[in-house]
């Protein structure tokens, strides 16, 4: 008998996102990160939850007026071919992707990119 496909493992990644990017994975469906730009030759997800408030709250916020943290799944089996590099403290773990891996990478992700915590200027 054939039973249902089974579903991948997934691991769970943040984004720390600014408003422009965020508007073109709305576009997407909330489905696929948007293509690098010239300047971008690594999208860079990370790993823990907390580090990626810090980068949307400290970095996004003064940079663009607000910051979001998003999070999504990817095939677990998938990400086996980027390393994971520690960029400072214990931490602060991201996977490289390069630009050009980028949409096969979208193809990867199971369900969809979901917003989860918004920063705004302090008052």
């Amino acid at each position: 008998m054939n039973g249902p496909t089974p579903t991948p493992a997934t691991t769970t990644l943040w984004r720390p996102t600014g408003p422009e990017e965020l508007a073109l994975v709305a576009a997407s469906g909330y489905r696929a990160w948007p293509p690098r730009l010239p300047d971008q030759p690594i999208f860079y997800p990370v790993l823990d939850e907390d580090y990626a408030i810090r980068i949307a709250r400290d970095w996004n916020v003064p940079a663009s007026g607000v910051g979001h943290v998003t999070r999504f799944a990817v095939d677990t089996a998938f990400l086996t071919r980027y390393p994971v590099r520690q960029a400072g403290g214990r931490t602060i773990l991201e996977l490289w992707v390069p630009a050009e891996e980028l949409d096969e990478f979208n193809r990867h992700i199971v369900g969809r990119i979901e917003v989860v915590h918004e920063f705004r200027p302090r008052p």
